[in-house]
């Protein structure tokens, strides 16, 4: 027990060491969706759904902070910079709150309101106000003190009727007096009493649900969740209806001579006197369906914070063209499925329950990432694809690509254009037609190349559920009669080609399916000893790995074909668990776990996403686990996991989840052709330097032998892949000193050699 503690907490501290080494972890966020904003007198700051981005609107120069800098991946809901301590505070959904130090970019967690007694829906963070270096912040529940010298949580207010929690959406300080909006009433107290703990000493001046509060200049403004602007009379201590604003107010904020206040379809600026200086409608940006979330200003320009497009500024005196600010990014976080080719990555955002349903319907764009940066195709040019949820890149032709919808069939994308969507009225593909009032449903989730070029993709609900796209553009159906127990239940999902040509995809209902055209067969792997040993029909990912060895991932774990040659010898094909030893004792690997993705590295390591708890990173035999990222040890946005692929010639591993995606760049390539490439890194090795020494561009089976200058053998090992691993120490056992070190490489045939060397300072 002691040693599986030791390695625990060992693994926990060098994963947090990942979250902070950018050279390991790289975010790749976007940045659209704007939640709140604050400023300085020279920096406008933005809060995505959950990452951080600034302008300099001196140098005009952009900064992102994301997990890999040390954010949480949960979703923001408020922001604030405080100008006096220059630190910028982080208010989230669940509770947690994280101070940026904005001198030198460290954080602190503070997790005091997410560990209150408290229903964990009543802990949402709503608002940030400063007064005398005490920070009231603004809860679902009520208001708390925190003192930003102390960096500490004082009192908390519960300010509801008779001291129940309450939801106070913002809080303003007036004349000596803190006011709180709240969805029940206006409160105030005296903000010089030591009691605000006692309910008793807030009172409720007015009735009703409001959105905001602000004190600016010799007013003070509240809006209730109506729209209706009122200013508050000190004289009859009550609120006098102003202004009536055609939609709800989203935020309301006084900086510097104006008050801004904002609607889903427009941003008023008010001056000192209550004149309104400026109308900005949405409907004014070029860009359509524009929604404004918030908006501040900083001397006279305007910074609007919308959903789906970022910031946008203009002058505030004088009529001026529109200003865009976002970081380039994927179109959305939720990215639901993504492919990496040598040259480019896509990601798309459409999904599915899990049966499979994908209403209601999406309507998402399609992103790529390349050495020119983000391209987003807006969902206004994908032909009317709906709920895209894969993507099948051609091999011998990365310009071409493929698209699986789960309703709207295939979407052709030539050069970054759409061209061809593939339904039921121009291929082969077909309709559901066996339920009533269903017309136009297409879906197509699983594809694959072969070999020869033709794209082989499964056609859920229908009984000709398997098609192929050949090379020379015909179209050809095979029937999955007598197979399929009943096809109108089976919902199909990923589907691969192993060396052999033999296709592999899962269902919901009717476990995994195979077909080898050469001999013309279909075969089916379920539940039972004697048809297949799956835990359940439901298989969700599949892969081949360097062994030939099939893995198979369902909703309830992991199983795995010896070998994918028995299809084509066995009549019935079976699959066994891993037993691994925990504690010395026999475990099954990933029991009972929902298993979303599986991917083999160049090492012929096994990279497995889960639908809750992450990523597992897995021995080639299974039986040693060597990474578990979770949202707690690493820069994971969210332990679902949606969809991971590599990059073969790199190593990195992109892991998709509803929440962002990240990439780990590991150390497992595809092995190479020759050894003319073979590189070390880093080199030399600084006494600073934790890491690996990592000796890439090799054979597969390469054998890397490493001496030092006078001979002696350090450290050996075979290559699986292109890539190996040196931890520096002779054989596991000590660090090895300073010095210069040899690396002998030979092919396994000892054909092919090359010689590198390192230095390691200690």
């Amino acid at each position: 027990m002691k040693k599986r503690l030791f390695c625990f907490v060992f693994l926990i501290t060098m994963q947090m060491g990942f979250a902070q080494n950018n050279l390991l972890w790289q975010g790749y966020f976007s940045y659209n969706d704007i939640k709140d904003i604050s400023e300085s007198s020279t920096t406008i700051f933005a809060a995505s759904e959950n990452a951080l981005f600034s302008k300099s609107t001196t140098t005009n120069q952009l900064k992102t902070t994301n997990t890999v800098d040390g954010l949480s991946g949960e979703t923001i809901t408020s922001l604030y910079y405080s100008p006096t301590s220059n630190k910028t505070l982080v208010g989230y959904k669940n509770g947690l709150m994280i101070v940026i130090n904005e001198a030198d970019g460290s954080m602190l967690n503070i997790v005091d309101i997410i560990n209150k007694q408290l229903p964990s829906n009543i802990k949402k963070i709503n608002h940030f106000m400063e007064y005398g270096g005490i920070v009231y912040v603004s809860c679902d529940f009520g208001i708390v003190q925190f003192n930003l010298a102390t960096m500490l949580f004082g009192d908390t207010y519960f300010i509801g009727n008779n001291g129940a929690e309450i939801s106070v959406t913002q809080t303003a300080v007036f004349n000596g007096y803190i006011y709180a909006s709240t969805i029940d009433g206006v409160r105030k107290a005296d903000i010089a009493n030591k009691n605000l703990i006692d309910f008793n000493q807030w009172t409720q001046i007015a009735s009703g649900s409001w959105s905001s509060i602000e004190a600016f200049g010799t007013e003070l403004i509240a809006i209730n969740t109506t729209g209706y602007i009122h200013k508050y009379n000190q004289v009859t201590n009550s609120f006098t209806g102003y202004l009536s604003l055609p939609q709800a107010s989203s935020d309301m904020r006084a900086t510097g001579d104006y008050l801004v206040i904002t609607t889903a379809s427009s941003a008023y600026v008010y001056n000192k006197q209550l004149v309104l200086v400026r109308q900005i409608n949405s409907n004014q940006i070029p860009q359509s369906n524009v929604v404004f979330v918030c908006a501040t200003s900083i001397g006279d320009t305007i910074y609007i914070g919308t959903t789906g497009n970022g910031i946008y500024s203009t002058t505030i005196a004088t009529a001026s063209a529109f200003e865009n600010t976002m970081p380039s990014g994927p179109s959305r976080n939720n990215v639901f499925a993504l492919q990496v080719g040598a040259n480019a990555l896509w990601a798309v955002y459409g999904d599915y329950a899990g049966d499979y349903n994908p209403y209601p319907l999406d309507s998402y764009g399609i992103s790529k990432f390349s050495s020119a940066g983000w391209l987003n195709i807006p969902y206004e040019k994908v032909l009317g694809a709906k709920s895209i949820v894969r993507v099948i890149m051609n091999p011998n032709n990365e310009n071409e690509v493929y698209m699986g919808c789960s309703y709207s069939g295939l979407l052709k994308i030539e050069n970054d254009i759409p061209s061809v969507l593939y339904n039921q009225t121009n291929s082969g593909l077909e309709e559901i037609s066996f339920i009533s009032g269903y017309h136009d449903d297409v879906r197509i989730n699983g594809g694959a190349f072969d070999k020869s070029g033709n794209l082989w993709v499964n056609n859920s609900l229908v009984l000709n559920g398997l098609k192929v796209l050949k090379a020379n553009g015909q179209w050809q159906s095979f029937s999955m009669e007598g197979i399929l127990d009943k096809y109108t239940n089976a919902s199909m999902g990923r589907l691969i080609i192993d060396k052999n040509g033999t296709k592999w995809w899962g269902t919901n209902y009717e476990g995994l399916i195979g077909y080898n055209e050469s001999i013309n067969k279909f075969k089916k792997i379920t539940l039972g000893p004697d048809k297949g040993n799956l835990p359940i029909f439901d298989v969700r990912s599949i892969a081949v790995d360097n062994r030939n060895q099939l893995w198979i991932g369902t909703s309830k774990g992991l199983r795995v074909l010896p070998n994918v040659n028995s299809f084509l010898t066995d009549d019935q094909m079976t699959t066994n668990p891993i037993i691994i030893l925990d504690d010395n004792l026999a475990q099954e690997l990933m029991y009972e776990q929902f298993i979303s993705d599986i991917v083999v590295d160049g090492a012929n390591n096994k990279w497995i996403g889960t639908a809750d708890s992450g990523v597992f990173l897995v021995s080639p035999n299974g039986q040693e686990t060597k990474y578990h990222f979770t949202t707690n040890n690493s820069p994971l946005p969210s332990n679902v996991v949606n969809d991971i692929d590599i990059n073969s010639a790199t190593g990195e591993v992109f892991i998709a989840t509803t929440k962002g995606m990240v990439s780990f760049k590991g150390t497992a390539t595809a092995a190479n052709e020759d050894l003319n490439n073979v590189y070390v890194y880093p080199n030399p090795v600084r006494p600073e330097y934790e890491g690996t020494v990592k000796i890439t561009g090799l054979l597969n089976k390469a054998i890397v032998k490493i001496t030092d200058i006078e001979g002696n053998l350090v450290y050996e090992t075979t290559s699986e892949g292109g890539t190996i691993e040196w931890d520096t120490t002779a054989f596991g056992k000590h660090k090895v000193a300073s010095g210069v070190y040899m690396i002998f490489v030979s092919a396994q045939d000892g054909m092919e050699t090359k010689v590198k060397k390192v230095m390691i300072i200690r």
